[in-house]
């Protein structure tokens, strides 16, 4: 067993012997909109990968690909028992030579992983003609067009009694 610390952040001191807690600096899940919060996320980290993992200026995505994604991931953690609360999120981006690790996502570190969502973008193929070429010429660094196939991977982190 390990023993946390208390985070100085989320304590104050009220009185003597006694300490409440900040719920303020908990993660809140939206109950409303889960997938529009999570299409936002997979952006940023899109976003945040670019210069580092991609190495390249810009980075299209088909039309409505992030909304798509979120619904599916939504979809697969219902059935789990935090919900999306529980889920380790791994980006991975499938080029044309390799496969690498863009980014790790854990939506509330509060909350201990039940489950593993593996992502696979993968990079499209010169299906789109000439745009693939124009774009690299206006931009710095080069383009990644992701293709509107993707794959995503579930692993369970524990065994329910039934199983």
């Amino acid at each position: 067993m390990e023993i946390l610390p208390a985070s100085h952040h989320s304590l104050e001191y009220q009185k003597p012997n006694k300490w409440y807690f900040d719920q303020r600096l908990q993660f809140v899940e939206p109950t409303a909109n889960s997938e529009e919060f999570l299409s936002k996320k997979l952006e940023e980290e899109i976003r945040a990968a670019k210069r580092t993992h991609l190495s390249c200026g810009e980075v299209l995505l088909p039309c409505g690909l992030l909304q798509k994604i979120s619904k599916d991931i939504v979809k697969m953690s219902d059935s789990e028992l935090c919900g999306v609360r529980g889920m380790t999120l791994y980006l991975l981006f499938e080029g044309e030579e390799d496969c690498r690790r863009l980014s790790t996502v854990k939506l509330d570190p509060t909350t201990p992983s039940t489950f593993e969502i593996y992502l696979t973008f993968k990079q499209a193929n010169a299906g789109w003609g000439f745009l693939p070429q124009f774009l690299k010429k206006m931009t710095r660094g080069g383009t990644v067009i992701i293709s509107t196939e993707y794959e995503l991977t579930k692993k369970k982190l524990y065994r329910s009694f039934c199983e």
